[in-house]
């Protein structure tokens, strides 16, 4: 029987080899950019909060350059809640008026975006808010549905704010609101706004976080997990029907993103704790990779 010296011997050892492990993937993406677009459940549970949290001040302080770029749809349906506003969807978009837009904003850029904030330097990290409207980070434009409201898209993006921020050593948290050319708000999917900003930056990563493992060949069955694709068959899995519903956009944006120069995008289960190392410095990794066709063997 082990006793509780050996056990905390063998647990230190493991520790070490898993360090030692990750050496090589630390030195290949040493200053050089990730985008993670953090949402889902790893947003609502305390206990997954806190290990995303130390995974991005973790990559920032081995030298990574990490920008996280978030939603808060829960928050958001829970404060409107509280103002006695039902929250409407429409094709899967929030229909946002100007009062819904409001509380949009308060929330994701007063709110969660501070939190996060928050939760970064008081892990170690030095971390700074930012929405779209900061240094016109961001340009929206109507996302063209009609009865949705201020419901955008990314017309432009101007990464001089982030270049600043990301080499001088800060981790910029971004929340998907941005204005459009006139100063009006828009609501923007944070899935968009992090392909958007990845591509600008000429990121080496895109990370989806979200609720299932990755694309799967059966959404009911996490064990048809399909671990890297290229750009074509991406389309093709979403012509055939593999990739269906909510998946559609979250695909779509990787496609579009490694079709502007981004290094590889990445679709992982954020309810897995510290999914974005495991992720990034393992060879098998625990979530779907998509990657450029030129890049595949």
């Amino acid at each position: 029987m082990i006793n509780d010296t050996e056990y905390i011997k063998q647990d230190a050892a493991t520790r070490v080899q898993v360090l030692s492990e990750a050496l090589p993937y630390i030195q290949r993406f040493i200053g050089r950019t990730i985008v993670v677009k953090y949402g889902g459940a790893a947003m609502k549970d305390s206990n997954l909060k806190d290990k995303v949290i130390r995974d991005i001040v973790f990559l920032s302080c081995v030298g990574l350059r990490p920008i996280l770029v978030h939603g808060g749809g829960p928050e958001i349906n829970s404060w409107l809640d509280r103002l006695g506003i039902e929250p409407q969807f429409k094709n899967g978009l929030r229909v946002t008026d100007a009062l819904t837009m409001d509380v949009v904003e308060m929330v994701l850029v007063g709110r969660v975006n501070k939190e996060i904030v928050t939760l970064i330097n008081q892990a170690g990290g030095s971390a700074v808010g930012l929405c779209g409207k900061d240094g016109d980070l961001i340009t929206a434009r109507p996302q063209g549905q009609e009865d949705i409201g201020f419901v955008g898209e990314v017309s432009g993006v101007n990464i001089k704010i982030l270049e600043i921020l990301v080499n001088n050593g800060y981790i910029p948290v971004v929340s998907s609101v941005a204005a459009d050319e006139a100063g009006q708000a828009y609501n923007i999917n944070a899935d968009t706004i992090a392909g958007e900003i990845a591509a600008a930056m000429g990121a080496e990563k895109l990370i989806l976080l979200t609720d299932t493992r990755g694309i799967l060949k059966d959404y009911k069955d996490p064990s048809t997990l399909i671990p890297k694709v290229d750009i074509q068959e991406a389309r093709q899995l979403i012509t055939t029907g593999i990739v269906g519903g909510g998946m559609i956009p979250k695909v779509n944006c990787c496609v579009r993103s490694l079709a502007q120069g981004v290094g590889a995008a990445h679709i992982i289960d954020g309810r897995i704790p510290h999914a974005l190392l495991l992720e990034i410095f393992t060879n098998t990794g625990i979530g779907t990779m998509l990657i450029g066709s030129k890049f595949m063997p």
